[in-house]
Parts: C-alpha cells; sequence; structure tokens
C-alpha cells in the first residue's frame, strides 16, 4: 500500500510491526549436491516405446547452527525407467538458510519440515525440468508436493517404530 502526495512523490505505506509475531525469512538457496545420469544416451532418447516409469522419492532434512539460523536440505531423486533399463536419474539435494523468529520451540518442527521446503520447491523443480531437457529429454515437470502430509506420514512412523520397541 503506498500514500501518493500533492507533488507526485509515492511515500510507502507506514510499516506494520512484525517483530511481535512469528517471522520466516530464506537468507539464501543453494545446490548442495547434483547428478544426473543418463547411461543408454543416445537411444535413450529415441522416441518410441513404452512410457517409462518414474520413481520418484523426497527426503527432507534440518538442522539448527551455532548463529541460531537453520538449514534445511530438500532432496528430490527421479528415475525413468523402461523395460527394466534406466532412461535417465537425477538427484539433487536443494537447500535454504533460513532465519525463523517467534516460533515457539514446540512448533519449530512443522515449520522446518513443512513450510521451509515449500519455499525451496518451485526452485528445485525447476533446476530438475530444466537438467532434464539440457539431457536430451523433455522437461520432467514434478507433481507439487504436499510436504504437511510428508510430514505427519514421517511422524506417525517415527511414532509406531518407537511404540513397537517398548517391551512389557
Amino acid at each position: 500500500m503506498t500514500d501518493t502526495v500533492a507533488d507526485g512523490q509515492i511515500n510507502p505505506a507506514p510499516a506494520t510491526d512484525i517483530a511481535s509475531g512469528p517471522g520466516l525469512r530464506i537468507l539464501t538457496q543453494f545446490i548442495r549436491d547434483l547428478s544426473f545420469e543418463n547411461p543408454k544416451a543416445p537411444e535413450s532418447m529415441r522416441s518410441g516405446g513404452a512410457q517409462p516409469q518414474i520413481d520418484l522419492g523426497v527426503e527432507l532434512n534440518a538442522r539448527s547452527r551455532d548463529d541460531g539460523l537453520y538449514e534445511v536440505d530438500l532432496k528430490l531423486s527421479a528415475g525413468a525407467n523402461r523395460d527394466g533399463e534406466s532412461v535417465f536419474h537425477v538427484e539433487l539435494v536443494y537447500g535454504g538458510l533460513f532465519q525463523i523468529e517467534g516460533v515457539p520451540e514446540s512448533e519449530m518442527e512443522p515449520v522446518l519440515l513443512i513450510e521451509c521446503p515449500r519455499f525451496l520447491f518451485p526452485f528445485a523443480r525447476r533446476i530438475i525440468a530444466d537438467l532434464s531437457m539440457e539431457g536430451g529429454f523433455p522437461p520432467f515437470m514434478l507433481d507439487p508436493i504436499d510436504f504437511a502430509v510428508i510430514y505427519m506420514a514421517r511422524k506417525a512412523q517415527a511414532e509406531a517404530e518407537s511404540s513397537g520397541s517398548i517391551s512389557v
């Protein structure tokens, strides 16, 4: 929102006090690791044949740092196989450095493993699409990922494992 004064200059609207509420800020994003394999090139790029089967893997990791910031890694791996042979395989670890303030410790894990990956995913998706295209294939566009579902499944699995290891 802006205000225009009589002389035509634009003044920014007064800043709201966001220091009192939670805040998440991306300080930097980076490729930590990247791999693309096209083992059967150029034969794998011939058109025709059966549609390849796609395998997708998603891993999330987060850690706090001594300087009060948080590193979050989104690992995406995708492979295409046709008739039991690899067409291509791409693996990307895309990271971000986040400043998070005003979030209670009890709510930090969901912020790190749901919200932060939501910010990173569109950039990682684009890298994979561009890389597959540069590898000689149509752009491989990953479907959107629901990180909340992944988080809840991971949490349920951890709870099941911990309850299963208790002996009476």
